[in-house]
């Protein structure tokens, strides 16, 4: 079975992100997100992958390789000028032709029956069916009405007040019969929501619905990036320590992942679900909460706590400091008596001086330096960086 995996984005609502990494290799658990999405596709069978290439595809090349290590054939398309959903899978059409293919987004992680998805359409008539699920906000989603034979009678991309005539929001996955091509004119930006479904629908043709049952969502903002991390962690169901572990009177509550190297103070606690890298120092009196995922080669000083976060590589948490609910990037340096609170978003390499407080909702971008007894109650920008953080 086939799969086109779009990964064109440039994910400017995940700054920052994003600056140095596309969104599919946003590490969820210490694995860039988009190994997860192939593994629980090729679990499905779905072994013969397509991925369109935008911004950055080289890392998610080098994340994937040929596939053979998820038992798939993976092979790339790149695209030099942004085609949008539909075009970008036009631009693919060569490696599609032939049978009904599945159309999935790189910056997907769900755990849906996608098998079953594919074997429903190919039981109707339908020229395209569109994976829905119920949420109870879907105005920044498309939306979709359906009849009890599940055919869609109205879609609407992203709705306004007065028009959300149904919470059944689109996945951006479908299952499209090859002649889907026929409705993407070539080498031009085309959206599936935008332009072919509204015109299939007004020729009378026939799209169906499938109601996904399970977790999905599609890493659009830092706050479904923690929930999806959240799932991840959840499907840690037993202790696995991966070499060794140097433990001084600590208490490990599982369950937990542990790297290789580890080192462990006294007194210090992590409560699992909790994923952490090999070569990560934990001090003394320590209190590591659950839904927590620490990277490699990071240093978390004495007293420190961290809650329900996701701290990349060679971070340093200081003395006494509190992380809640935050993402904190590569390299980055954070004093002593600090409180990162909860949705906060801090950047690579930043440096954050002691006795500092980081306000809920709050972004800083790379290299950004933090003086001693700051509050930081709006973003912090670098204007050698991209200063936007809207769009896709």
């Amino acid at each position: 079975m086939k799969v086109c995996i779009m990964c064109g984005g440039e994910g400017t609502r995940l700054r920052p992100l994003t600056f140095e990494r596309p969104k599919p290799c946003i590490p969820i658990v210490n694995r860039p997100s988009i190994t997860h999405l192939v593994t629980h596709l090729a679990d499905l069978g779905f072994t013969e992958m397509v991925v369109t290439l935008g911004y950055k595809g080289d890392d998610i090349e080098q994340a994937l390789g040929d596939g053979s290590l998820f038992g798939a054939e993976i092979t790339y398309v790149h695209e030099d000028v942004k085609l949008g959903t539909a075009g970008s899978v036009k631009n693919a059409q060569q490696f599609l032709n032939g049978t009904p293919f599945l159309i999935v987004g790189g910056d997907h992680v769900a755990d849906l029956n996608l098998l079953e998805f594919y074997r429903e359409h190919l039981k109707s008539d339908a020229v395209a069916t569109i994976g829905l699920i119920s949420i109870d906000d879907p105005s920044e989603y498309g939306i979709a009405e359906i009849d009890v034979t599940y055919a869609i009678k109205r879609f609407k991309e992203k709705p306004g007040p007065g028009e959300i005539f149904s919470n059944l929001a689109s996945t951006g996955m479908y299952v499209c019969n090859p002649e889907i091509f026929d409705y993407i004119p070539a080498g031009e930006k085309v959206d599936f929501a935008r332009d072919v479904f509204p015109r299939l629908l007004a020729e009378g043709r026939t799209i169906k619905g499938w109601l996904a049952r399970g977790n999905w969502t599609d890493v659009g903002s830092p706050r479904s990036l923690r929930q999806a991390e959240r799932w991840k962690l959840q499907e840690i169901t037993t202790t696995n320590i991966a070499g060794d572990l140097h433990v001084k009177g600590a208490k490990i509550i599982g369950p937990v992942s542990l790297g290789g190297s580890l080192s462990l103070g006294t007194n210090s606690q992590i409560i699992g679900p909790v994923s952490i890298g090999r070569g990560t120092t934990i001090e003394s009196n320590v209190l590591i909460g659950p839904y927590t995922s620490i990277g490699e080669d990071c240093v978390i000083k004495s007293n420190a706590k961290i809650f329900s976060s996701s701290i990349y590589n060679q971070v340093v948490i200081g003395n006494r400091t509190t992380v809640s609910g935050a993402i904190i990037d590569n390299d980055t340096i954070i004093g002593d008596n600090g409180s990162i609170e909860n949705d906060t978003v801090i950047g690579p390499r930043v440096v954050i001086q002691n006795n500092v407080t980081i306000h809920s909702g709050t972004r800083l971008w790379p290299e950004v330096i933090v003086p001693d007894g700051s509050v930081v109650k709006e973003h912090l920008l670098n204007e050698k960086y991209d200063l936007r953080c809207e769009g896709s």
